[in-house]
């Protein structure tokens, strides 16, 4: 799907210099999608050229969420030419169906969705690619792990158990594959209210740093429970846009700015991994 050089991934039409950025969740309804979109954007306004693949080709939202409606463009009948918005390059099964349309797929035609918006889509040069993974390690997301070997896990969850525990699944799943994990954000953290700014602890406390001590790896930050996180999301009016100064924002902002500081570097002795090959997972 790419090659490693000069220290940067070459795609069919593209290049990342930077980060080529998994972010996934055990489980759905954690909000990984919102928190992939809130963190391009701060990422671009850092200065960095980012682009977010979705990869959720069954239950995608990063359209609705980023307030995506320009179509996408086809160049000498190939070449997809992503729309931008905020600044951002975006490619969504979205972009070519109905939001209520149901994509019905085996994994076989998913594999090669994912395959083309690699190779057939100009994303030119890129700072960061962000792939909005399908939530658990069912094929997909073990596809994308297997045939991106210099992809980063990022582990979104909420701090409640069950939650936790499933995203440990996938996090154990990346040690196997022997994919990097970034960090967790823990997302929902707490609630806090408006008038009297007591904060209510609705999903439970430390299920994210615990998950980070499992998994080796560092809790990036906390989000909290946020209506109008919530509401901008579901208008296409991502809260980093719209409302810079709220305290999420500047969380989100904090947390890209970490990521982007760790150290830049692809190693070229990782190769794709097979399924035949197993998992080394413990």
């Amino acid at each position: 799907m790419y090659k490693l050089e000069d220290g940067i991934i070459k795609l069919e039409n593209g290049v990342i210099k930077e980060g080529l950025i998994a972010v996934a969740s055990g489980k759905g309804g954690v909000g990984k999608s919102t928190v992939t979109v809130n963190l391009a954007i701060a990422l671009a306004e850092m200065g960095k050229s980012v682009g977010i693949l979705d990869a959720d080709v069954h239950g995608f939202s990063i359209p609705r969420i980023i307030g995506l409606k320009d179509s996408v463009k086809v160049k000498d009948k190939k070449l997809i030419i992503p729309p931008v918005v905020n600044n951002i390059k975006v490619i969504s099964m979205g972009s070519f169906t109905s939001e209520k349309s149901p994509v019905v797929w085996r994994a076989p035609l998913l594999s090669g969705a994912l395959q083309q918006f690699l190779q057939e889509v100009e994303w030119g040069e890129l700072d960061y690619l962000l792939l909005d993974l399908p939530p658990g390690t069912g094929d997909m997301a073990l596809d994308i792990m297997q045939k991106l070997p210099h992809a980063e896990l990022l582990v979104i969850t909420t701090p409640q158990t069950t939650a936790v525990n499933v995203a440990g699944r996938i996090g154990k799943v990346a040690e196997g594959l022997d994919i990097d994990i970034i960090g967790i954000i823990e997302n929902m953290s707490y609630y806090q209210c408006s008038d009297c700014g007591n904060k209510e602890f609705i999903f439970g406390q430390g299920g994210g740093q615990k998950l980070a001590e499992e998994l080796n790896t560092v809790l990036l930050g906390q989000l909290p429970l946020d209506i109008n996180t919530r509401q901008g999301s579901d208008q296409g009016l991502p809260i980093v846009k719209e409302d810079p100064e709220a305290e999420i924002s500047q969380r989100y902002r904090e947390i890209s700015g970490k990521i982007d500081s760790r150290e830049h570097k692809f190693d070229p002795n990782k190769k794709p991994l097979a399924l035949s090959d197993g998992l080394a997972c413990h």
